[in-house]
């Protein structure tokens, strides 16, 4: 029986061991092998053990996608350790505040994130950095030298299931950014799910694209874990570029594409889709809602029906899928449905006074299984009930059948490029700008990102505001405070927000007017 993640690892190092794991275009192509894979992971964990690392300790992994960042990945767990995912391109007072939430004792980074990483951890000389891509300054080690360090014998690692993986900050149902406590249980459970599914989605022959970033739940165990359980091979991406990633599809004979919605609505359409997709069998799309047009916009075009699913960081993440699943008369799933509840996952759908719906009635989705999280960092508040069972926060229906249909969501998160943008993030930054009164936030659908952060600002009352000089004041503030996806698409100057019977600001009638672009309060 599995009790660690990287023991996926090793036996598929044990299998195939020259057989390629990864490989990657940085800008060289370098392809590293299953055994070389491990023996790497070996180094990582004892590296981290010769630093006085221990069993339980946090360290944090700030990587772009390339073959590095999973042979830290597989390394901290081999140790025993808590690997913390953290994504590059995040600003130093986010990355700060990860870090320090964790405590984390060491941070692996990249070039991509080695700037904010620095001025995050100027302060804390309890952070060891370890830096790959890129030299090393000061007290720093480069990855190299790390890896050449590792002496001694193997770290021990807990025998035991339950001892925590990972932690990867996420909303929650609280809409506040909290480190979701996945243990090795959950995300074994999840790959041992997904791996049940007939016909399989992924095979040990599969080529799959490692487009989707790992330090996201998608990228980092459905599909690297997902095909280190099956011995695939990744092709790992870093950036997406329309053409030449349909390109290197095509030279690299990759048949395994998962992907996010802002993926298909780039290539739909294009006349070269079905020709540079010829040797793919399965594509996935995750990570955010695909609209029906766009997935038979993109059928026409490319010959690929996509297959979709639902899930949460919370669930490892998947909970259903239409991969597998019987489809109607003309080969489709039920219009908008993404699918039915993976081998091991029980759904429920409940009303507000904790009864279930009649089939096909939206209310929340309720989700049973052992891919659940054991709560948030550090205390694990908010998990999953005594009997099991953990309120999504999201609405939806199932009909007679069991296919899920998503409604909408309890939450105000938003999902740009199938990441989370809390709107509270936004809006507290936005507020921090001289001249600034009132802010709500909202997400609207975006053809490219899926959904798009537009801000509602309220000049202070009695300043003598140029709103041209505001909006540019907000934009700069911004964009010094949020990653680029979280900041507003759009600011919008209006002269009051709407505000329901109980005091609350009625984002619902916020989010018609953007999309509308009837600006009325005022709005100039």
């Amino acid at each position: 029986m599995t009790v660690n993640v990287s023991e996926y690892l090793r036996a598929a190092a044990q299998n195939d061991p020259e057989g390629v794991a990864l490989v990657e275009h940085r800008p060289d192509r370098r392809a590293v092998t299953w055994r070389e894979l491990d023996e790497s992971a070996d180094r990582v964990a004892r590296a981290l053990s010769g630093r006085g690392l221990v069993a339980g300790q946090r360290v944090a992994i700030v990587m772009a996608n390339r073959v590095d960042l999973p042979i830290a990945y597989y390394g901290i767990l081999r140790g025993g350790m808590v690997a913390v995912p953290i994504n590059p391109r995040s600003t130093t007072r986010e990355i700060g505040r990860m870090l320090a939430d964790s405590r984390s004792r060491v941070v692996l980074c990249d070039e991509a994130g080695i700037a904010q990483v620095r001025e995050a951890v100027s302060d804390d000389h309890q952070v060891a950095v370890v830096v790959d891509g890129a030299p090393a300054q000061g007290e720093e080690a480069s990855f190299e030298s790390f890896l050449a360090d590792a002496a001694g014998a193997d770290p021990a690692a807990p025998i035991d299931a339950e001892t925590l993986a990972v932690i990867l900050y996420t909303s929650g149902t609280s809409g506040k950014p909290r480190g979701a406590m996945l243990t090795h249980r959950a995300l074994i459970a999840n790959t041992e799910q997904i791996a049940r599914l007939e016909p399989p989605a992924m095979t040990a022959d599969d080529i799959c694209l490692g487009l989707l970033p790992m330090f996201h739940i998608y990228g980092l165990n459905c599909v690297l874990g997902q095909a280190v359980r099956q011995g695939a091979t990744v092709v790992l991406v870093d950036g997406f570029d329309p053409g030449g990633l349909l390109d290197l599809i095509a030279a690299e004979g990759i048949t395994n594409l998962p992907l996010a919605p802002p993926v298909v609505a780039a290539w739909a359409g294009r006349d070269d889709l079905r020709d540079k997709l010829a040797r793919v069998r399965t594509i996935l799309s995750g990570a955010s809602a695909l609209e029906h047009d766009l997935a038979e916009a993109f059928l026409e075009s490319s010959g690929h029906r996509i297959e979709q699913g639902y899930g949460l960081t919370e669930t490892a993440p998947v909970i259903t899928t239409t991969h597998g699943w019987p489809r109607d008369a003309e080969n489709h799933i039920l219009h908008g449905s993404v699918g039915r509840a993976l081998p091991g996952v029980e759904l429920r759908i409940v009303e507000g006074n904790g009864v279930d719906a009649a089939p096909g009635d939206p209310a929340e989705i309720w989700v049973r299984g052992d891919n659940l999280f054991s709560g948030y960092w550090p205390d694990g508040a908010d998990g999953p009930g005594d009997d099991g069972w953990y309120a999504t926060g999201d609405v939806g229906y199932l009909d007679a059948d069991g296919d899920l249909t998503l409604v909408d969501r309890l939450r105000e998160l938003v999902i740009v490029s199938g990441f989370n943008v809390y709107p509270f993030e936004v809006e507290d930054s936005i507020a921090e700008v001289d001249g600034v009164g009132q802010v709500a936030v909202v997400g609207v659908p975006d053809e490219e990102t899926g959904e798009a952060v537009i801000a509602f600002v309220v000049p202070a009352k009695g300043v003598a505001v140029d709103e041209e000089t505001l909006l540019e004041a907000i934009d700069a503030h911004c964009r010094t405070r949020l990653a680029r996806f979280k900041q507003p698409r759009r600011t919008i100057i209006v002269t009051g927000l709407p505000h329901s019977a109980t005091g609350k600001v009625a984002k619902g009638r916020l989010r018609a007017l953007a999309r509308s672009q009837a600006l009325g309060l005022g709005a100039s």
